[in-house]
């Protein structure tokens, strides 16, 4: 056996060629030859196996990574035997991850040291010379013990995150809708960052829950982030968690959203809203599915599908510099463009009959129905807050009727459609064009040349605009 002065000092090594499914274990001995025996026993028994030859090496290797046991000596020092320095070993160790099982070992006789190492918080001990088996056996109960209280740290995330379980009902019958099924079908099943772009209350969410429900990660959490709404100071702390003691509130350890949807989905709501700061801490951790809490130096690997959402031009505030390009390269592998729902009135009877019968059972009222008025009115309406307007149009009625009948034109109140010429001012320069072009197009009955004419714009021109504003002749 080499004498401990040629041990290496501190130096930490990991070993390549390990299932990467195994359990990460960290093994901290001074003596070099029984690192050696302890990696091909543990590598064999596909464990993942990190080495550390000294105190200083063990604490760094636990505050960069993160490790399912660590199994290590209680002495360093040359001829000491007192297991003074493990101890004090096993308290920084734990400080550093309160999760982690550390079983401790020592020499045959020294029995009393590996008490007192388990009543500081060790879960278990092994003697030199030690038993192969029991050895093997001991790590891997340790280490189920292990995943099962990480898994409960992040259940405890989820329900104080809580979220509705079950999918939305999909109502999309329209031409208008007809790409964004084919999309949704074909990029469910995947893992791909996905992009959903439209108007406020379009159902963005809506399809990001079908989404994540259509792929392998759906018995997996989904975690629906307002990101847009979180201030500067907590953006980081809310979305990658926090350490206790990392600033004045934080009275324990937190987990972030995206510890939360380790393994599913997280749904970034709002993100053309989020300021340029918090952009950069969020590629970062796209860019390499690491993450550190607040107050933390060491980085947490996680693997989640990221759905994003906004109601503005994104292009826009990346040519005017206002949104990170390269995040959005990273946000929207696919884009999923949803349109108004004046551009799919054809689904407006069916989905104020299904916010009709969710209303009348939440308000104990039986509704028979639209009247052929009332359902002319709905499809006459502009309908400018979309889908999320008509809901609650619905409801309203729903809670202003009386009696068993059908809803009436006066139920609905529905506010008139504002003339262009007294909404101009509150419109963008996009929502002015698209209703110019829209009303040319009815006015010549869907004949692009005489619209184009009347707009004072080449056919070709008008294609484009067409395209951009996702209208069909």
């Amino acid at each position: 056996m080499p004498h401990r002065a040629d041990r290496p000092a501190g130096r930490v090594r990991y070993h390549e060629g390990m299932s990467q499914n195994g359990a990460r274990v960290l093994v901290a001995d001074d003596q070099p030859d029984v690192l050696e025996a302890l990696r091909l026993l543990l590598k064999g028994e596909q464990f993942q196996v990190e080495t550390a030859g000294s105190p200083a090496g063990v604490l760094h290797a636990v505050n960069e990574r993160e490790f399912d046991a660590v199994l290590m000596d209680l002495n360093y020092a040359r001829d000491t035997t007192s297991g003074r320095e493990g101890l004090d070993l096993l308290r920084s160790v734990l400080d550093a991850d309160p999760f982690l099982p550390v079983v401790v070992m020592t020499a045959w006789g020294s029995v009393e040291g590996a008490v007192e190492a388990m009543r500081r918080g060790a879960r278990d001990y092994i003697e030199k010379p030690w038993d192969n088996a029991r050895l093997v056996a001991t790590l891997r109960t340790q280490v189920e013990l292990s995943r099962a209280l990480r898994r409960t740290e992040r259940l405890e995330g989820e329900n104080r995150h809580l979220r509705r379980e079950g999918l939305p009902e999909m109502i999309a019958e329209a031409k208008a809708m007809r790409p964004v099924l084919h999309l949704m079908k074909r990029i469910g099943p995947s893992s791909a960052n996905v992009l959903i772009t439209g108007e406020h209350g379009t159902g963005k969410e809506v399809v990001a829950r079908w989404l994540h429900g259509l792929s392998p990660r759906a018995d997996r959490p989904l975690v629906t982030v307002n990101a847009g709404g979180l201030a500067e100071g907590v953006f980081e702390s809310e979305l990658f968690g926090h350490v206790k003691g990392a600033f004045t509130d934080a009275r324990a350890d937190r987990v972030g959203y995206f510890e939360m949807a380790d393994g599913g989905t997280i749904f970034l709501d709002e993100i053309g809203n989020i300021p340029p700061t918090q952009q950069a801490k969020l590629l970062r951790v796209l860019q390499t599915g690491e993450l550190q809490r607040v107050g933390s130096s060491r980085a947490k690997q996680v693997d989640v599908r990221v759905l994003a959402a906004t109601n503005i031009d994104i292009n826009r505030e990346v040519k005017e510099g206002h949104f990170r390009e390269d995040l959005l390269y990273r946000l929207n592998t696919v884009e999923i463009r949803l349109p108004p729902l004046r551009d799919r009135l054809d689904d407006v009877p069916r989905l104020a009959s299904h916010f009709l019968s969710g209303a009348a059972a939440r308000y104990g009222k039986k509704l028979s129905g639209f009247t052929p008025e009332a359902l002319q009115a709905l499809l006459q309406h502009p309908w400018p807050g979309n889908v999320r307007e008509l809901e609650h149009a619905v409801e309203r009625a729903v809670l202003l009727t009386g009696g068993d009948r059908a809803i009436g034109v006066t139920d609905l109140l529905l506010r008139p459609a504002a003339e262009p010429s007294s909404r101009i001012e509150e419109m963008t320069l996009d929502e002015a064009e698209r209703i110019l072009i829209r009303r040319a197009l009815e006015r010549f009955e869907g004949n692009v040349s005489r619209a184009a004419d009347a707009l004072g714009l080449s056919r070709s021109a008008l294609y484009r605009r067409l395209q951009q504003h996702d209208l069909t002749p």
